[in-house]
Order: C-alpha cells, then sequence, then structure tokens
C-alpha cells in the first residue's frame, strides 16, 4: 500500500519555488533561440507588410516603427523589456496586440487537448487492464498489435482520411471550424481529438500495462491476497494507485506536447486555435507572434509539468517534487 507522507508542506513549497525560479533561466534560452532564429530566416516581415511597390521611405518608417531598424542586442533587450512589462508586441500582420490574438486562438487549443484526454483515458485503462490480466496471451498480443498500427499511422494521414471518409462523404461531423456553443465544440472537435487519440492511447497503454504487470507480483499484492482481500479491492486500492503514477506523468508529458504541436491537426481540421495562428504568423514573418507563442508554449509545457508532479505527490505521498 502507499505509504504516509514522508514531505512537509513547506519542503513542498519551497520545491514549487524552486521549480519557479529554474523557469527563468529555460524562458531566457527560448527568448534567445527564437529571436535569433526568427531574425536569420529568408524573409523581410516590412516587404510582406507594405508590399513590393512600396517606397523606400514608407519601408524604412515601418522598420522604425516597429523598431526593427535597430541592431539585433537593442533590438532584442527591447523586446525583453517589454516582455517583462506585461507587452508581448504588436502583430505585424494582424495589427493586434499579441497577448490579444493569443487570447483568442487559446481556446480551441485547450479545448481540444481536454477533449484528447476524455477520450484517450477511458480506453487506456480498460486496454491495459485486458492486456495485463493475461501478458503474452492472445488478447494482450493483439492489443499490442494494435498499438503499433496507431504509432505506425501518421496523424496527419489519419486526419485527412477522417475528415474525407466521416466528414465529406459521409457528413457525420464537419471537417472545418470550432463551433459556437459547447456541444458544436464537441462535435466540430471530435475527429481532431480521435486522430490524437489513436496516436496517444498506444503510447498509454503499453506504459499502464507494463506496470500494472510489475504491480501485480509485489509483495503487498502477495500480502494483500494472504490476508483475503478480493481481487476487485487488490486492484483499485493496491494496484492501480501504485501502477498509475509513470502513465500519469506520461500523460502529462503527451498534453504538454499537444497542446505545443497541434499545427498538423489544427490545419488539417482548420480548427481556428494556436498551431493555425503559428503557421499564419509563421507565413507573415510576424516575429513578435511567433515569439509570444514560443514563450506561450513553453509557460504551458512547464506548467502542466509542475500540475502533475504536485498531483503524484498527492497519489503517492513518497514523491518528491
Amino acid at each position: 500500500m502507499i505509504d504516509s507522507p514522508n514531505g512537509s508542506p513547506l519542503s513542498h513549497l519551497r520545491s514549487i519555488l524552486n521549480r519557479l525560479l529554474q523557469l527563468i533561466p529555460v524562458l531566457i534560452g527560448i527568448s534567445v533561440i527564437s529571436f535569433l532564429l526568427l531574425r536569420l530566416a529568408p524573409g523581410d516581415p516590412v516587404r510582406l507588410l507594405v508590399g513590393d511597390r512600396a517606397s523606400p521611405e514608407t519601408i524604412a518608417a515601418v522598420r522604425q516603427q516597429y523598431g526593427l531598424d535597430l541592431p539585433l542586442p537593442l533590438q532584442f533587450l527591447r523586446y525583453v523589456s517589454n516582455v517583462l512589462q506585461g507587452d508581448l508586441g504588436l502583430s505585424l500582420r494582424f495589427q493586434r496586440p499579441v497577448a490579444e490574438l493569443i487570447g483568442q486562438f487559446m481556446g480551441p487549443t485547450l479545448f481540444l487537448a481536454a477533449y484528447v484526454v476524455v477520450l484517450t483515458v477511458p480506453p487506456t485503462l480498460l486496454l491495459a487492464v485486458a492486456a495485463a490480466k493475461r501478458p503474452g496471451g492472445f488478447i494482450d498480443q493483439l492489443i499490442r498489435f494494435l498499438g503499433i498500427m496507431g504509432l505506425a499511422i501518421p496523424v496527419f494521414w489519419l486526419g485527412i482520411m477522417m475528415a474525407r471518409f466521416f466528414g465529406a462523404e459521409l457528413g457525420w461531423f464537419p471537417v472545418s471550424g470550432y463551433g459556437q456553443t459547447f456541444t458544436a465544440h464537441l462535435h466540430h472537435l471530435f475527429l481532431p481529438a480521435v486522430s490524437i487519440s489513436i496516436w496517444l492511447i498506444p503510447v498509454l497503454t503499453q506504459s499502464l500495462r507494463q506496470a500494472l504487470i510489475e504491480k501485480s507480483a509485489a509483495d503487498f499484492i502477495t500480502a494483500a491476497r494472504a490476508q483475503g482481500a478480493s481481487e476487485r479491492e487488490i486492484f483499485w486500492r493496491h494496484m492501480l494507485p501504485n501502477a498509475i503514477l509513470p502513465t500519469f506523468n506520461l500523460l502529462g508529458v503527451m498534453v504538454a506536447l499537444i497542446i505545443g504541436s497541434t499545427v498538423i491537426v489544427e490545419t488539417v481540421y482548420a480548427v481556428p486555435g494556436l498551431g493555425r495562428l503559428l503557421i499564419a504568423a509563421l507565413m507573415g514573418r510576424d516575429y513578435y507572434v511567433v515569439q509570444g507563442l514560443t514563450l506561450v508554449f513553453a509557460l504551458v509545457t512547464v506548467a502542466i509539468t509542475l500540475i502533475v508532479d504536485i498531483i503524484s505527490t498527492f497519489i503517492d505521498p513518497r514523491v518528491e517534487l
């Protein structure tokens, strides 16, 4: 069974503060890399903004307006100074504050990520338990084979095929958009969520299956059976809580990955989320939007992993942050 807590709330708070302090050099490094890569990439955002027929005077004025006429070190210092004040800059393409744009497009991406989790967790539990009951048996081999198939299918190809068959031909689901109501969101994002879940379920199933097999032979499980506990009680009170942590941590990492890599799915299904905003910003060399999105993705990733770690300490108090 799970042991009693070893760490005090004060030590947990100290660990959380340390994790937040570690975020500072990470964000600085990400900011430097994204800033330099964007400036070194081919293409001039000002010429894309004003057009090829703009006069040199107009181009120079626009460069000065956005601070692009300054040397790179000064541009970076100015950018960092604005970020510290909560200003992510003004979009070159949309002529709107970057923070406002990200807030507008973040909703569909977060909804999609939550939808994926809801569709992924129940099948993962069922498949992992079924496979772990008889390791190496027919059901276990079948689940592992289907998992390999799910991992082998590219997400973008699966998304295109599902959109064409279930959307265009059968007309069961929309192939673009987000909808206006909660029910419409569920309807519009069902195919994108399923496309990601088919790739995610095999990864989590194999992780949980392996953990269940290892815990089934543990001493505390043998002791519980010797004390007359039922198999149902052993599974729900002893085996699953001790086996779920590695898979739970993996799920947190995968959710962060999904939020940061929604470009493919949101492009295939024309979902107005952060992925589509990133594509539009990259195509238009919209420096400030790309830099803002990079910071947001980094913050979301760190926040999710920190939340998962904190929840893990409640599931198993032996875990330290």
